[in-house]
């Protein structure tokens, strides 16, 4: 999962960094030659669109979304476990909620030929593939995540429920920066 975890991080980065480029080259256009390229804002809306489901494949996989830690840390080894797999399964179901809304957004842009009412008029279809792609990137994680959730629950294995799919004790996230700090220096 790590590999795939960078691989959407370093996705969403380049893209980010190619809009900052653009939006650079849009801004230093009007302010020195009164010119615009007419649409950046259009691009943006597209790169957060498809964007935002890497970041949550990034954060599935690295088990970086927010909980509740206080209450995490005070449960039974067990009522953990259980707690892991709930939130496994129901972030997989999430994700497939969302998967399908966007495979229906899409077929009805296809079905109507909607174009953006922007002045570039851009066929919808383009960017809601990419944000359908994006969004299947982001549900095959969690369900790989729910699987092995699943898997480890049915033999028992609560001590890989908790370790791979619990939130970070305090703990282990001091050592986390105080390890990033000294690759850093």
């Amino acid at each position: 999962m790590q590999s795939y975890s960078r691989l959407c991080a370093v996705v969403f980065g380049l893209m980010m960094t190619a809009l900052c480029v653009v939006i650079a080259v849009e801004t230093v256009l009007r302010k020195l030659f009164n010119h615009s390229l007419a649409g950046v804002d259009e691009l943006s809306g597209y790169a957060i669109a498809v964007g935002a489901p890497l970041c949550f494949a990034v954060a599935a996989a690295e088990q970086s979304h927010i909980r509740i830690n206080l209450l995490h840390m005070r449960m039974p080894r067990g009522m953990k476990a259980a707690m892991n797999l709930v939130a496994a399964l129901t972030l997989a179901l999430l994700a497939l909620y969302l998967l399908t809304f966007t495979y229906r957004t899409v077929q009805e842009t296809r079905l109507f030929g909607s174009v953006a009412q922007t002045p570039w008029m851009t066929p919808l279809i383009w960017p809601q593939a990419a944000w359908l792609a994006g969004m299947a990137v982001f549900t095959l994680g969690t369900v790989v995540l729910a699987g092995r959730a699943l898997l480890a629950a049915l033999t028992g294995d609560t001590a890989t429920l908790v370790r791979d799919f619990g939130p970070d004790s305090v703990e282990e996230e001091l050592a986390q920066e105080l390890s990033d700090l000294e690759a850093r220096a």
